[in-house]
């Protein structure tokens, strides 16, 4: 455990002003390492705070809970718990791993903590580099994770990194640390357990030390990613603004940097859930942005959606919203695109955000829609139909605002107005007759 306490000393350099926020499952590792702190504090008098998520998964879990609550009270350790009541559809170890760090966060802020310190260990940091290269991740992503994570006001520490399992239980034995076992961590059926099961014990019996390669292998690949990031930060703003990549821009870089754009961005949208986005995803949007097609959209993990628009490709967030609709106009209407629709008395302009209707020609009551399978519009300069879809693509909407674009058709669902886009034959100019007029605003 020298090495432990040498980071925690030395490097970390813990005094009494300190509070950390230990996230503490109760088993041994956890345990471990809480040890290790409650001995520390005894010379150095920082706070700890032990932080424990009942995953509310297993029957022995309220027991794990009454168990290290009444271990800290017998040490005088503030505990802080919490339960998850409910998952959702989602993968469960990606959702409570969100909830509990979540949590921890919030503990952060309460006790306006230094440091949050969780107990992955040597052995752990291999399984999770291994199951990413297997799997597919970013160059960050095959480090694995890092011992130190500096945040604006704290920093996550992974203490233990330099031991394994091995050195943990043979810590616990000599020091009488008792801790209690999770049955899920031994059954095969999930992914980690099988590499701990299967593959760790080969690479050690190969190297009995072969946690010390893996860190440097993760200290090396996080030594090249801040390198590259760095050539990264003086390009990414001449091609990335608000959530947008300049495609035209875009494909005069370096095709290296052109990819390792990409990996930051989905590193910013994802944090530390690396897990959840691979190598596939990255060429599905590099395939994207070459595509020959001016419109398309793709779908990434956590309702992630990539919009290409002509010389534009979009990241953005799915919200769940009103797509079809339709209503009467009768004086003002607010409409799902943010946009309103308003009938005045006078205006000067006569743009296409602008309607000018003489109400003799059509029928009313005026009503608004999105747009249907097949619809078109009477335009009086073509003196004939065009198709919605092909004005939308004269205009170059993009595809995502398409299903929620306001039009404008009289009771006989004959399209008026396109607002902001096309008129119709039914639109009359100013010098022409008219009674209604309609402002989009």
């Amino acid at each position: 455990m020298k090495e432990v306490i040498n980071f925690l000393v030395s490097d970390i350099k813990l005094k009494n002003s300190d509070t950390i926020i230990l996230g503490n499952s109760a088993g041994p590792d956890s345990m471990c390492l809480f040890d290790i702190l409650l001995k520390l504090r005894d010379k150095y008098k920082f706070n700890i705070v032990c932080a424990h998520v009942n995953h509310n998964v297993r029957k022995e879990s309220l027991k794990e809970k009454e168990f290290l609550m009444r271990y800290c009270y017998e040490r005088n350790i503030t505990f802080e718990t919490m339960t998850i009541e409910k998952y959702g559809d989602d993968n469960f170890h990606n959702q409570a791993r969100k909830i509990r760090y979540n949590f921890f966060y919030d503990l952060v802020r309460k006790y306006d903590a230094n440091y949050l310190m969780t107990a992955h260990h040597g052995d752990d940091l291999i399984e999770t580099i291994l199951m990413r290269i297997v799997r597919g991740s970013t160059l960050k992503g095959y480090s694995g994770f890092s011992k130190v994570v500096v945040n604006d006001d704290f920093k996550i520490v992974r203490p233990l990194i330099y031991i394994t399992k091995d050195d943990i239980l043979d810590y616990n034995k000599v020091n009488n640390i008792p801790y209690v076992l999770d049955s899920s961590n031994f059954k095969d059926k999930y992914t980690r357990n099988r590499y701990r099961m299967n593959i760790l014990p080969f690479l050690k019996k190969e190297d009995l030390k072969v946690h010390d390669k893996f860190i440097k292998f993760s200290e090396t690949l996080e030594e090249y990613d801040e390198f590259i990031n760095r050539e990264i930060n003086k390009k990414i703003n001449k091609v990335y603004h608000d959530g947008k990549i300049n495609i035209v821009l875009y494909k005069q870089l370096d095709y290296l940097i052109q990819k390792k754009i990409i990996y930051f961005i989905l590193e910013q949208i994802y944090k530390d859930d690396l897990m959840t986005i691979n190598d596939k995803h990255v060429k599905l949007i590099m395939n994207l942005l070459n595509s020959k097609r001016a419109n398309a959209k793709l779908c990434l993990p956590r309702n992630i959606e990539v919009y290409k628009c002509y010389d534009y490709l979009e990241f953005s967030k799915e919200i769940k919203e009103i797509v079809n609709y339709e209503m009467e106009l009768i004086k003002f209407a607010v409409l799902p695109n943010g946009h309103k629709l308003e009938i005045i008395d006078k205006i000067d302009s006569n743009n296409n955000n602008v309607c000018r209707i003489d109400s003799s020609e059509i029928s009313l009551p005026l009503y608004i829609r999105t747009r249907k399978l097949g619809d078109k519009m009477f335009l009086k300069k073509l003196n004939g139909y065009k198709k919605v879809k092909d004005i939308f693509i004269d205009c170059k909407v993009p595809v995502k605002e398409r299903d929620k674009w306001p039009i404008v058709v009289d009771s006989q669902d004959r399209i008026i107005w396109m607002p902001g886009l096309k008129k119709s034959k039914f639109t009359k100019l100013k010098n022409e007759k008219y009674d209604i007029i309609i402002k989009y605003s």
